[in-house]
């Protein structure tokens, strides 16, 4: 018979019987499967009987049937045809690095894309064994990606009264990869995973007149507290405007935690000044997840 790759080995082993317990029942259990009767030689008695339907005896898987029933005192036998010939399996932990290639790794071809139901080699180290894991389950316990994830901008300037901290509206999606922030009504990101999440916010403040500006704060409330905030007090001098940014780290409880935007002001004229534009150089609200 022709083979692909090397011929299977093979040894020759003796016969082996089965004894039966007898008694007044047509209906047997064989102590190994066979594919049909012709793999048994079924002796009762010392007289060997015929097998095939209609004959003797029956046999498939390990339901052995005979045609007639046997009685209490009958002497059967069995013995297995099949076993004689054995494909020879290498006994438990024989293989080593002497008995195979040493390109059976390198000389396979690279994959270039994985899916996510293809799986990965790993080593347990607490069983001191090789165990194998989908992409799926591997990038989850690595901590998977930077989801949910939002970052929005404004369709034009804000503008915000003298001395008052006033929540950004931040109308516009650029994404938003779970629907979590709310860009018409709340102006919230509220993420339903839960982690620790790098949150953002860039704003430009235009205190309308040379050296108007004198206090500006930029926060990022947490469930309507303050949480991140960064300011400038310029007690000794006043600006005209002004580019800003705030970034820190928040967790969420990945249920009900939100966080919003706000601004404040204080201009030497007490008047009022517009926040931000529509270029999302002067405006822009976002957060990400982290791997963690």
């Amino acid at each position: 018979m022709a083979y692909i790759g090397n011929i299977p080995a093979e040894s020759y082993a003796s016969f082996e019987t089965q004894t039966f317990s007898v008694s007044a029942t047509a209906s047997y259990t064989l102590s190994h499967a066979v594919t049909n009767e012709n793999e048994i030689r079924l002796v009762i008695n010392g007289v060997v009987q015929q097998p095939g339907s209609g004959k003797a005896y029956t046999a498939s898987g390990t339901t052995l049937t005979l045609t007639s029933a046997t009685v209490s005192g009958d002497v059967m036998y069995a013995v297995y045809l099949g076993r004689a010939l054995q494909t020879v399996n290498p006994p438990a932990a024989s293989v080593g690095n002497s008995q195979t290639a040493p390109t059976i790794i390198t000389g396979q071809t690279a994959e270039t894309t994985i899916a996510t139901d293809d799986t990965i080699l790993i080593h347990d180290t607490s069983a001191s064994a090789l165990r194998k894991m989908t992409r799926a389950n591997f990038v989850s316990g690595i901590g998977g990606a930077n989801t949910p994830n939002f970052q929005a901008k404004m369709s034009g300037a804000q503008t915000i009264n003298h001395n008052t901290t006033t929540k950004i509206e931040f109308d516009t999606e650029i994404f938003d990869t779970a629907g979590a922030y709310d860009h018409s009504t709340n102006y919230r990101f509220t993420p339903q995973t839960s982690g620790k999440y790098n949150c953002n916010l860039i704003l430009w403040c235009d205190g309308q007149g040379q050296g108007n500006l004198r206090i500006y704060n930029l926060k990022i409330k947490k469930n309507g507290s303050d949480y991140l905030n960064v300011g400038w007090d310029m007690a000794t001098g006043y600006q005209n405007n002004g580019r800003y940014c705030l970034n820190g780290i928040i967790e969420f409880n990945g249920s009900s935690d939100y966080i919003e935007a706000y601004a404040y002001q204080y201009t030497q004229d007490s008047s009022s000044s517009p926040v931000g534009s529509s270029s999302t150089e002067n405006a822009i609200f976002s957060a990400y997840k982290l791997i963690e």
